[in-house]
Parts: structure tokens; C-alpha cells; sequence
């Protein structure tokens, strides 16, 4: 018996010390899980931060400073004003005297058996200057100028076109992230609704068609994330094109407002600013004011301009034979007997009433852009003050109710199938209407020719 006691004693002992060893080890294992899960979190929150860290996000306004400052278009089309300015200083030069130095009455063989051949040689230095009359260089800067005028307004045209460009751009990436992060939300939302309706399955209060329709409806909202990820990445890589920027995607970001203004300026005030702003109509009315000062330019290069000379001569053997040191003045005009401009001044003349006509075709162009862009950016105004009144807490107070009323055994899953995608037309609906208008509020902004508009 005691034998028999001993040896049950010892097994609980060897037992219990088997169990012992066991939960050590156990509880090794566990701390070492523990802290290889701890030391992944700290790595990918120290990747996170420095991925954080090299992201630069840009506003509009850095946006378009770095667009200014890089885009190679606009930095071309720049040159266009320099090599005007330098034809300035070409039309400005002033003709250059001519100087002419004449020999003459050498000796080049003895005659009579008298040879001297540098006795008789007629030494005369001339310098003439043509006088330019009736403000032939001041008229030709004048015309000069006016064309760097007209170089510099096509230049900020051409950036207003290109600014559309990339306002276009800076709000197409705007609505890709709100597009996103709708879509996640969406994604999430979702997956809420399948954890209690798994729930329910596991309880029997759940079909398994049922679970299966609302697990493959998650499909769309999986599409609805690929989606809007390409969308915002297609729409950041146009945007740094038009930087001329190299920068990664990944490490590119705009932020921004994504709202709209439902106060209106009243059409007339727009009118007004573009009829002062717009770099087109500038250009224009600095167009005819060129082509007159071309026709005064033409109308002064038909006068004729005097050719002023003066001479000194030595050893002129003239009548006088003490006269060894003369000097002479002349004056040359041409006999305008033929006017040999007058194609140039009828040329010039027709061309103002061109230029006349094209002012009057780019008022009219103006104010039909202000009042286009006037009507658009109106018309999603019309449209959006309801949803952001109405639609979209609509929506959300009829998702919520099913979604409640579903969860509780209230409705059926066809009904909170439509709640759910009617929510989603709604929200997407009106993100897509928001970026509708910011893009109609920059096509009115490139109407008026500033941002008249944020």
C-alpha cells in the first residue's frame, strides 16, 4: 500500500512539473509573439512616418506657382516677348555715316623727262549722314513696342488656357480622393452590415442565399475602390505633367475645398471684369493700335530724307592756285517724282479695318464665354443647392432606418439592398456635381480672364 501511495505521489509530481514546464514555455511563446507583433508595428509606423514625412501636398496657390514657374509651354512662349524687346532696340538704331576717302591726280609715268608722281595727287575725305524725316525711328519703336504689348497679352492668354488646364486637373484629383473616399466608406459600411449578418446565419436567423446575395454584392464596392484608385492616380499624373515634375505619385498630394459657393455675382459685374480682363480683347485693340501707328510708319517712309556730305581736300587743283587745303558741303535729295510707298499705305490702311473687325469678333467672343460659363456654372448651382439641402441627409436617414429595421428582422434584404444603393447614387452624385461646378467655376474664371471665383 504505501509502495502503491508512493509511486501514485510520484506521478503527480512528475506531472505536475510537466504541466509547470508547460505553461512556461506557453507563456514564452506568447511573449515572443508579442513582441515580434510589436516590433512589425513600430517598423511599419516608422515606415509610415517617413513616407509621411517625403509627401508633399500642394495647395492651389503652390500649384499654380510651381506651374508658372516649370511649365516648359509657358516657358517657351516667354521667349516670344524677349525677342520682342530686342527688336526694339533694331527698330530704335540710328543710320550709320558713310565715309569715303578718295586719291586722285597721281603721276604714273614721266612726261617730258618730269616725273613726280606724288606732286599732283588730289587727297579727299568725305562724310555723308541721311537725315530721317518725320519721325521715320521714333514711329518704327512705336511699332515696336506695341508688338512686345501684343507678345506679353498672348502670352497671359496662353496661360489662361493653360491655367483652365490645370485648375481642371488640381479639381479632377480633388474629386478622385472624395470618389475614394467615398468608395471606402461604402467598402466599410458594407462590411459592417456582413459581420451582423453573419451574425445572424450563425444564429438561424439568416438565409444562406441571403448571406450569399449580400456577400456578392460586396463585389461592386471592392470595383468602386480599384476604380477611383486609378482615377486619382491618372488624374495626379496629368497634373504633374503639367508641373513638369518627376515626383512619384505615391509622394504627390493636392488638398483643397471641396464646396461650393451658393452666392452668385450677378452676370453684368462678370461681364464688366473681362471686358477689362481678358488677355485676347487686350491683344486685340493693342493689334489696331499697331496697325495705325503702321500706317503713320508707312505714310512717313514715303517722304524722301536728305543725304548731308562734307569734304576735305588737299591739293585740289582747282581754279584758285594757292587753294592746297579746301573744304566742301553737299546736300542730296531724291526727286520724288514716283510715290513708291503707296501700296504700303493702303496695305496698312486695310489692315486697321481688319483689326477693327477682330476687336469687335473678340468682344463678342468674350461676352459670349462670361455668359456661357455664367449659365453652367448657374445651372449646378440649381442642381446642388437641394441635394446639400435635402438629398443627402435624405439618404442617409432612409440607409440607417432599413439598415436598423433589417438587423432587427424589420425588412427584407431586397429592401436595404436598394436603401444602400440609393445612398450610394446619392453621395456619388453629388461629389461628382460638386466637381462639375468647381470645373464650370474655372471655365468662367478663364471667360473673365482672373479668378473671379475659388
Amino acid at each position: 500500500m504505501n509502495s502503491s501511495r508512493n509511486a501514485v505521489s510520484k506521478c503527480q509530481a512528475t506531472g505536475a512539473r510537466a504541466n509547470s514546464r508547460s505553461r512556461r514555455c506557453s507563456l514564452t511563446a506568447e511573449l515572443r509573439i508579442r513582441l515580434l507583433l510589436t516590433t512589425c508595428l513600430l517598423v511599419q509606423a516608422l515606415r509610415s512616418g517617413a513616407q509621411a514625412q517625403q509627401q508633399q501636398t500642394l495647395t492651389w496657390q503652390q500649384v499654380r506657382d510651381r506651374f508658372q514657374a516649370a511649365n516648359l509651354t509657358l516657358l517657351a512662349d516667354r521667349i516670344n516677348i524677349d525677342e520682342s524687346k530686342a527688336q526694339e532696340i533694331t527698330a530704335h538704331l540710328r543710320p550709320n555715316p558713310t565715309f569715303t576717302l578718295t586719291a586722285d591726280g597721281t603721276q604714273v609715268a614721266p612726261y617730258h623727262g618730269v616725273w613726280k608722281p606724288l606732286a599732283g595727287t588730289l587727297l579727299s575725305p568725305n562724310v555723308t549722314y541721311l537725315h530721317e524725316r518725320q519721325h521715320k525711328r521714333e514711329l518704327r519703336l512705336e511699332s515696336a513696342q506695341k508688338n512686345t504689348l501684343i507678345a506679353e497679352s498672348s502670352h497671359a492668354d496662353l496661360a489662361r488656357t493653360l491655367l483652365f488646364d490645370l485648375r481642371s486637373s488640381f479639381v479632377a484629383t480633388l474629386q478622385a480622393k472624395q470618389v475614394l473616399q467615398l468608395a471606402k466608406d461604402n467598402l466599410g459600411y458594407w462590411d459592417h452590415v456582413l459581420g451582423i449578418s453573419r451574425e445572424r446565419f450563425h444564429a438561424g436567423d439568416l438565409a444562406q442565399i441571403d448571406l450569399d446575395r449580400l456577400e456578392l454584392q460586396r463585389v461592386q464596392y471592392e470595383t468602386d475602390v480599384q476604380t477611383a484608385e486609378v482615377n486619382l492616380r491618372t488624374s495626379k499624373i496629368t497634373l504633374l505633367t503639367l508641373l513638369n515634375d518627376r515626383t512619384p505619385t505615391e509622394q504627390f498630394d493636392v488638398s483643397g475645398p471641396y464646396d461650393f459657393s451658393e452666392q452668385l455675382p450677378s452676370r453684368d459685374e462678370f461681364r464688366k471684369i473681362a471686358l477689362e480682363s481678358r488677355p485676347d480683347l487686350r491683344s486685340a485693340i493693342e493689334a489696331l493700335d499697331k496697325a495705325q501707328t503702321d500706317h503713320k510708319l508707312a505714310i512717313a517712309n514715303g517722304s524722301t530724307d536728305p543725304t548731308f556730305g562734307v569734304w576735305w581736300t588737299y591739293n585740289p587743283s582747282f581754279n584758285n592756285p594757292f587753294a592746297h587745303q579746301t573744304v566742301g558741303v553737299s546736300v542730296s535729295v531724291p526727286v520724288r517724282i514716283f510715290d513708291r510707298n503707296q501700296g504700303e499705305k493702303l496695305r496698312t490702311r486695310l489692315d486697321i479695318t481688319r483689326n477693327q473687325h477682330l476687336r469687335d469678333a473678340t468682344e463678342a467672343a468674350v461676352l459670349s464665354d462670361v455668359d456661357s460659363g455664367y449659365a453652367t456654372v448657374e445651372s449646378n448651382l440649381t442642381l446642388l443647392r437641394p441635394y446639400k439641402q435635402k438629398y443627402l441627409e435624405q439618404a442617409t436617414r432612409v440607409r440607417d432606418t432599413m439598415f436598423f429595421s433589417y438587423q432587427h428582422g424589420g425588412a427584407a434584404l431586397l429592401d436595404l439592398l436598394n436603401a444602400e444603393s440609393e445612398y450610394r447614387t446619392v453621395q456619388l452624385g453629388y461629389v461628382n456635381l460638386v466637381g462639375t461646378y468647381l470645373t464650370a467655376a474655372a471655365q468662367l474664371n478663364m471667360a473673365v480672364g482672373r479668378e473671379v471665383l475659388p
